[in-house]
């Protein structure tokens, strides 16, 4: 039988119209578990009128979770075997649809709900009750969590008392094909490219590390806003935005720098594959469980809010350029060996979903032998009182 999965994405990440005229697929990379086995639908975007974006945008500012987009695309989710989620936003609002919907959780749950958290475990300790109230009864309907993150999977443990799954993450490998470097040496001045957009980019130790010194040139591509106090003149800070203008710069590059606050989520990954396929040498922060992807003999890790440290790492890197090349070819190779890919991606969710539908078939067998049990008793309880009730006559 064919499975039928539906991947419910944030609104933005239509299939129809994201990167259109690419044919890049689904983002993430969920489109390479399409199979005989498994048909895949996605959530679809809606077009709306300036009022209703504004207060769907405001009921997902109060929820934490876009429920109206969700909402769209219920009937689509319903009709599914089950629901695959890339972010806390997306599963808690499935799940708050579900239960309205009357599909509680629990051996007969359909749709089945995988839900998979990336910032929703830093974010936790600082949720009121309210809040915290309201997601855990959400989680009741998760049938299987997942992480990003060995970190993330282990305080889902904690926190909930919920087993979590880590998957590793994956690079989309037609926009990154895997290059390993023959050669590498650092320009003077040295050129460091930073990228990203995430909450928990460190773009403050990165300045302070390199900032107002001639010996290092520094692009810095993020749509975050940097205070002025933190400019420098040899801090270029830009949006290099679209696949071409990304490979731009890390052609650019000598080393890619991954500046990070403490975080449990695996911030700064796709920056870190994206380098490793180009054949750079990268330096990052060693927080969030980078080293389920890229142990240390593949990247240069460092404590976080330590510009010191920062600096010392990419200088080491500059002072011995076969080391550095070493590295560079170590990740390259640690990448594919690993299948860091989206292809691998895909193929771990059709597995937790195999082992999903399999623990479902068990459930509902051991339901049904215990129901057949309970009638069998039942029956034979009342024919034992029907012939003590001949005996007495």
């Amino acid at each position: 039988m064919t499975t039928k999965v539906h991947v419910h994405l944030f609104y933005g990440a239509d299939p129809r119209f994201y990167r259109q005229g690419d044919n890049i697929g689904c983002l993430y990379g969920y489109h390479h578990a399409e199979s005989d086995a498994f048909a895949l639908t996605y959530s679809k975007d809606a077009r709306e009128s300036k009022p209703v974006r504004l207060a769907r945008r405001a009921l997902k500012a109060a929820l934490g979770f876009d429920f109206i987009h969700t909402w769209r695309n219920r009937a689509e989710m319903l009709r599914s075997d089950v629901i695959w989620t890339h972010t806390e936003q997306e599963w808690l609002s499935a799940a708050l649809m579900l239960l309205l919907c009357g599909r509680k959780a629990g051996a007969n749950a359909s749709p089945l709900l995988l839900a998979q958290s990336v910032w929703l475990i830093d974010k936790w300790p600082s949720y009121g009750i309210l809040r915290s109230w309201l997601y855990r009864k959400l989680m009741t309907r998760a049938d299987q969590l997942t992480t990003l993150a060995s970190e993330n999977a282990a305080l889902c443990k904690r926190y909930f008392d919920r087993e979590a799954k880590p998957l590793l993450y994956g690079l989309n490998t037609r926009d990154f094909p895997v290059k390993t470097p023959a050669e590498w040496k650092p320009h003077s001045p040295i050129r460091i490219a930073a990228i990203g957009n995430d909450r928990d980019r460190d773009w403050e130790t990165l300045i302070k590390a390199f900032g107002h010194d001639a010996r290092y040139t520094v692009k810095l591509a993020t749509r975050r806003r940097i205070p002025a106090s933190l400019r420098a003149p040899n801090v270029e800070i830009a949006l290099f935005s679209g696949i071409k203008k990304q490979h731009e710069l890390y052609d650019w590059a000598d080393v890619i720098v991954v500046p990070l606050r403490p975080n449990t989520h695996a911030s700064g990954i796709t920056v870190m594959l994206e380098a490793a396929a180009v054949g750079k040498p990268m330096v990052a922060t060693n927080v969030g469980a980078l080293q389920d992807y890229f142990p240390a003999s593949e990247a240069s890790y460092v404590p976080p809010f330590n510009p010191q440290a920062l600096r010392d790492a990419v200088d080491r890197l500059a002072a011995a350029p076969m080391d550095a090349l070493c590295q560079a070819q170590a990740a390259a190779a640690g990448l594919l060996a690993r299948q860091l890919t989206t292809e691998h991606y895909a193929t771990q969710h059709v597995r937790i979903t195999q082992e999903m539908l399999r623990a479902r078939a068990a459930a509902r067998s051991s339901s049904a032998s215990d129901a057949d049990a309970d009638q069998a008793a039942r029956g034979q309880a009342g024919q034992s009182a029907a012939q003590e009730s001949r005996g007495g006559l």
